[in-house]
């Protein structure tokens, strides 16, 4: 029977893969009766920007009618909203999830200006999220087309640059969260183990991982594994379909996550999954769809 790229680790491979890792997996119990006593549950999150509606409060309605708990905001201009957001989610049962980058300029430029710039500037979107209870500040070191440093001293200034920032985080009872990406957007940190391997040498509560089940489809072998890779460093998850980049479910039978679900559990997860994408249909009827499938999902994870 040929092989499954998605499915090649299977059970016994990404448990050893356990056995044998020491610290980032210090939080992981093997045992059948521990992955039964898991308290996390599915928080769903939705971007402002993929939600239904002309204005916020429209777009909160929507959300809300669908038991959609987190809101995702993007990071631009964002000292500005915090009153206007502030008070449309009174009342209301949600909450900011993730900030979603926004900032200037990019971490590990070859140019000292423009890090310092990215370094201001976050600052700025740290401080405001804190104000909002965000779950952290979504962060790319830099994209394909941002000419960065060597990937040796670019890591190396990178993990000074993220503790000084989570740190920064903690004072404001937030976290930065490094996104990796897939090739195709970003050659550096591609796989959610290299980002929590580079958020353990940042040794600092105020900084974490996130995974992107779409940068996931072409990057990891399994993404119940790469879950489990991250442990205790992860913080937020976007989804999108598997294809398309889309709404979850307008790629057919190619969107499935219970893998990628069955491992959020196993990590005890207890931050959230967000809408990250487009839609081909009308969203009013594909977000709903969307919210359906991952529920369905979940439970058989």
């Amino acid at each position: 029977m040929p092989l499954n790229r998605r499915s090649f680790l299977g059970t016994a491979v990404s448990g050893a893969a356990l056995a044998a890792s020491g610290g980032l997996f210090s939080s992981f119990k093997s045992d059948a009766s521990s992955e039964k006593k898991h308290s996390s549950k599915l928080k769903i999150s939705c971007q402002e920007g993929v939600a239904p509606g002309k204005t916020l409060t429209e777009k909160l309605d929507f959300m809300e009618s669908l038991d959609i708990v987190g809101l995702e905001i993007w990071g631009g201009g964002l000292e500005k909203r915090v009153n206007e957001i502030q008070q449309a989610l009174q009342n209301r049962n949600m909450k900011v999830s993730a900030i979603c980058a926004g900032f200037e300029g990019w971490l590990i430029a070859d140019d000292a200006a423009i890090q310092k710039k990215c370094m201001d500037s976050m600052k700025v979107i740290i401080a405001a999220a804190g104000e909002l209870g965000s779950t952290g500040v979504i962060f790319v070191p830099a994209f394909n087309n941002q000419k960065s440093l060597p990937d040796k001293e670019a890591r190396d200034l990178l993990v000074g640059q993220m503790k000084e920032l989570g740190e920064f985080a903690l004072q404001h009872q937030t976290r930065i969260l490094l996104e990796p990406l897939n090739r195709k957007e970003c050659y550096f940190c591609r796989q959610v183990a290299d980002g929590a391997a580079i958020v353990r040498d940042v040794d600092s509560a105020g900084a974490a991982v996130m995974g992107d089940f779409w940068h996931m489809t072409w990057e990891e072998t399994n993404d119940r594994a790469a879950f489990l890779a991250a442990g205790d460093y992860l913080h937020h998850v976007h989804i999108a379909s598997r294809k398309r980049r889309k709404m979850p479910g307008e790629d057919g039978e190619a969107d499935n996550y219970i893998n990628g679900f069955r491992g959020l559990k196993e990590i005890n997860y207890q931050d959230y999954v967000s809408f990250e994408c487009g839609s081909v249909g009308d969203p009013k009827v594909t977000l709903p769809a969307a919210v359906k499938l991952m529920r369905e999902q979940w439970k058989k994870a």
